[in-house]
């Protein structure tokens, strides 16, 4: 069909081609998994083509506890989600990410095209079971279990024949089915053979969020990837089994369980003593010990096996637990955690520049520390410290650029009694003596004042402080690390740096990265999330809807910008559990499915939305918290539309 049918037309073939596929097993002309649902929807739905229901949306309560139920699939999916959806958003599709019931429990989509979105039922909370939507990409996907593109005419329903959609399954490790991944556009070129390369294209990342949550599951245990290249083995990870201690099978990704089938194969749905446990020599003509030894075996840390039933050849890598358990045995001070390990988890700039503080920690060098402003600088400097041997001496901070220049001097130099008029009668020990034995952090050391810089390159070459209005130097031995996100070399060009100074500041050079460019940002989310609600002696967690917002955003102000977001978020959840509508707006990513981030409405339509806003808001007795839950906003943002309406609670009247 060159055009997209007409509704009468469409209603027309729909029901003589289910005639015909009732009367002869098979519909003419139209792909058989089109046409066996064309006859579930009139056999076993009762569905009528020529009364198409209007799209069906759960209540916010129901999607809320869809998208619950479906929290850890949403945190892993999010960024396989958001870089499909930059490749296909200009060409004007949408993504749907729906539960194994047809759900929409994630949508990303051009808020301007928000009306017609609802209005087919492409958006978030949308019901696309086949049974109630009929033949669709969703639905039919759901029930076929493989991937399909449902194409204009394809569709049951006469509501949905402008529509492509492709939708892929996803499982999950046990081979049951999880999510569906759909791409859909409102408008596209009339043949099917237009959307190939989209459903190509929602395979791949179906796949890639399907192995990453593989992963994520099961990160505990050593996971055998493997694949028919070597080359290939560590990029592309076709094969992945997840292997107990003893080379039991305890999972695998749809490859490899297809591999398994292929050699007589199959893993038991649920682990149990009376269910005949698969084991890794039962698949490859190898030993546990063979596989376990793989990151040892070759400079490459890669090894061949060969199937026992087809004797295929394939290259294999060994992924190890990503946290091995700490021994009991031994000096426990030896065992526990060295500080600096505690600053990341598995960046790489952040490993690199740890394992180099490791080597320096002990060292009689002063460490210059770079990054942007909040990136972590002086907890670095305080991690140094605490592993170094002058751990048991005192670590003093002091920050150049927030102490009035009048100060510095007197703090980090400290005085005599009787000095300047105010000064305390006995005198004061400042900062640097404070530091004898220990460690002196000197943050944001470009804004010290060119005249105490001098002072300090003193205090640096001669081991020694001359205390304001002394006679006398005093002796000291201070380690100093000082830090800067100004750059020092342009500020000694500039003639705003002593370079003297600066070389004997530079023993060694430390950079942190920005939040934005870590790998390990999850990893600081919940060690900072972590420490606030120890702070708080409070019990809370991150909702993956909340997670996936906060891995999204950039963090121009870096860690400092993440916890006072963090601390927001704990201070305005109204439950143990913080979701996105408790983060600040600024946090929200720019197409987020949520009614916080849509356009104010137009003035034709502001009237009754005032209304309706209203009409919630006196439902709850004015209590803003559960308005905006019940709405799908954050306080702030609902507070933004009752300014706009005009909308004043009754407490806050004349």
């Amino acid at each position: 069909m060159s055009t997209i049918s007409t509704p009468s037309l469409h209603i027309d073939t729909v029901l003589s081609y289910a005639a015909d596929a009732i009367a002869t097993q098979q519909g003419p002309g139209r792909e058989p998994i089109i046409t066996r649902s064309w006859k579930r929807c009139i056999q076993d739905y009762g569905l009528d083509p020529s009364k198409p229901a209007p799209p069906r949306f759960v209540p916010r309560q129901v999607l809320r506890e869809h998208q619950d139920q479906a929290d850890e699939l949403i945190n892993v999916a999010r960024a396989g989600v958001e870089q499909l959806y930059r490749h296909i958003a200009e060409l004007g599709y949408v993504i749907l990410l729906t539960d194994n019931r047809g759900i929409t429990v994630q949508f990303l989509g051009d808020p301007l095209d928000e009306a017609s979105h609802r209005k087919t039922g492409l958006y978030l909370g949308a019901d696309w079971s086949e049974d109630h939507a009929g033949t669709c990409a969703v639905g039919t996907c759901i029930k076929e279990q493989q991937p399909l593109t449902c194409h204009h005419h394809d569709h049951f329903s006469a509501h949905h024949i402008a529509l492509t959609c492709t939708a892929v399954p996803i499982f999950n490790p046990q081979g049951q089915l999880l999510a569906v991944l759909d791409i859909s556009a409102l408008n596209s070129p009339p043949s099917k053979d237009s959307q190939q390369f989209a459903l190509q294209l929602v395979k791949q990342y179906a796949r890639m969020i399907e192995d990453a949550y593989f992963l994520r599951r099961y990160r505990e245990s050593h996971i055998l990837c493997f694949d028919r290249s070597r080359e290939f083995v560590l990029i592309n990870r076709q094969y992945l089994l997840a292997l107990a201690g003893d080379g039991t099978l305890l999972a695998a990704n749809t490859a490899a369980r297809n591999l398994l089938a292929e050699c007589g194969l199959a893993l038991p749905e649920r682990a149990s003593a009376l269910a005949r446990q698969v084991r890794i020599q039962d698949l490859f003509d190898c030993e546990p010990d063979d596989i376990f030894s793989i990151p040892h075996a070759s400079p490459d840390q890669v090894r061949a096996f060969r199937t026992h039933r087809h004797n295929a050849l394939f290259f294999a890598a060994l992924m190890e637990p990503s946290r091995q358990p700490v021994a009991t045995l031994g000096n426990p001070a030896q065992q526990a955690l060295c500080p600096l390990d505690e600053l990341a988890d598995d960046d790489p700039a952040m490993r690199k520049m740890l394992a180099r503080a490791k080597r320096l920690c002990s060292e009689p060098l002063n460490v210059l520390l770079n990054g942007e402003t909040g990136t972590g600088k002086e907890r670095l400097a305080r991690a140094l410290h605490d592993s170094s041997n002058r751990r048991k001496a005192p670590f003093i901070a002091i920050n150049c650029a927030a102490m009035p220049e009048s100060l510095i001097e007197s703090e980090l130099f400290g005085y005599q009694p009787g000095t300047f008029t105010g000064a305390r009668s006995k005198g004061m020990r400042g900062l640097i003596q404070q530091a004898d034995g220990g460690t002196l952090f000197l943050d944001e050391i470009g804004d010290m004042p060119l005249h105490l810089q001098t002072r300090l390159l003193r205090v640096l070459a001669e081991q020694e402080v001359m205390p304001l209005g002394g006679e006398k130097p005093i002796k000291v031995d201070i380690r100093v690390i000082a830090a800067s996100h100004r750059d020092l070399r342009q500020m000694i060009e500039a003639g705003q740096f002593r370079e003297d100074l600066f070389y004997r500041l530079n023993g060694a050079t430390l950079r942190l990265p920005p939040l934005r460019e870590r790998a390990d940002k999850g990893y600081l989310i919940e060690r900072v999330f972590r420490e606030l609600c120890e702070q708080r002696q409070r019990i809370a967690r991150i909702r993956g809807d909340a997670m996936s917002a906060l891995l999204g955003y950039g963090w121009p102000g870096n860690i400092r910008e993440l916890r006072n977001a963090l601390q927001y978020a704990l201070a305005t959840a109204e439950t143990e559990e913080v979701t996105v509508n408790d983060l600040p707006d600024e946090c929200l990513p720019s197409v987020h499915p949520r009614q916080a981030e849509r356009p104010l409405p137009r003035q034709e339509q502001q009237g009754s939305q005032a209304r309706d806003l209203e009409d919630t808001l006196r439902r709850h007795r004015w209590n803003v918290s559960a308005a905006a839950r019940e709405l799908g906003m954050s306080r702030p943002t609902l507070y933004r539309w009752m300014k706009v309406f005009g909308i004043v609670a009754p407490n806050a009247q004349d």
